[in-house]
């Protein structure tokens, strides 16, 4: 039966509250994710919060039943009806979901990639902008990525922002986070074409020979790759510009790129 809580000063709303720093996160082991839909696409996907909130106006709705249900049956969950005040608070912003829940954070390593699993993995190397790592995660799933591999130090996936951004694509898409060094020796034990996304090259991405599994290198928003990175790739690709700007946003390219890509390998 879930408690209800309506006091800001509870110790869990605190706690909870907290998990929007990545300090508390990492100390944790913990994150959140808000929303009917993305708490919905965990579940089916085997993820069931420790921890929801839910409003009490929307305690009757199937969906936050079914939820409430998934909770208390994992044993060590708990489900707690508050108020829009406190998702307010623990979500960050004046309109909050009608749910809030909890996570364990969660990895996947290199080591546990089959690389033939998929004709396309995605690669993103030092993101710093939450929106773009979450879109990025949504092109994946929309493409049937393999994963998305986050190569040096990229924003964390598991902040409130990037698990809003990504709409649920956070628990669909394998993520790995690795070193370029470590990332580079694991792609070159097996098959694997890495295509790096470049203004320092003459192959248009339309006309480029892709090859399965393509491994899609986006690099940094400001910076683009580094130029030992560009160099390790078997391909360097670029979109054309026709305007006054010299490049797109870092997750549009990505899209663009792996529906590019997705369509040479039959998808």
């Amino acid at each position: 039966m879930p408690r209800v809580v309506t006091a800001y000063s509870n110790p869990l709303v605190k706690r909870v509250q907290g998990l929007r720093d990545k300090r508390h996160r990492r100390e944790e082991g913990l994150f959140l994710a808000e929303g009917l839909r993305i708490l919905t696409e965990a579940r089916e996907t085997g993820r069931v919060p420790r921890y929801l909130f839910f409003a009490s106006a929307s305690a009757s709705h199937p969906l936050v039943r079914a939820l409430v249900a998934a909770v208390e049956a994992r044993g060590d969950g708990e489900a707690i009806e508050t108020t829009p005040d406190i998702l307010s608070k623990l979500s960050g912003k004046d309109n909050p979901q009608a749910v809030v829940g909890v996570f364990e954070t969660f990895e996947t390593t290199l080591a546990d990639l089959d690389r033939a699993a998929a004709p396309l993995w995605l690669v993103a190397e030092r993101l710093r902008d939450p929106g773009n790592l979450g879109t990025i995660l949504r092109t994946g799933d929309a493409v049937g990525a393999g994963a998305l591999i986050l190569v040096d130090e990229c924003v964390d996936p598991f902040s409130t922002e990037a698990v809003r951004a990504s709409m649920g694509a956070l628990f669909t898409v394998p993520i790995v986070r690795t070193p370029w060094p470590d990332f580079l020796a694991w792609l070159r034990r097996g098959p694997g074409q890495l295509v790096g996304l470049s203004l320092q090259t003459e192959e248009g991405y339309r006309n480029a020979p892709y090859a399965a599994p393509t491994f899609l290198l986006t690099g940094n928003e400001a910076q683009g790759l580094p130029e030992t990175y560009e160099a390790a790739c078997d391909l360097l690709v670029k979109l054309p510009m026709r305007g006054k700007a010299d490049s797109l946003n870092a997750a549009v390219a990505t899209a663009v790129m792996a529906y590019e890509v997705l369509a040479r390998h039959g998808g």
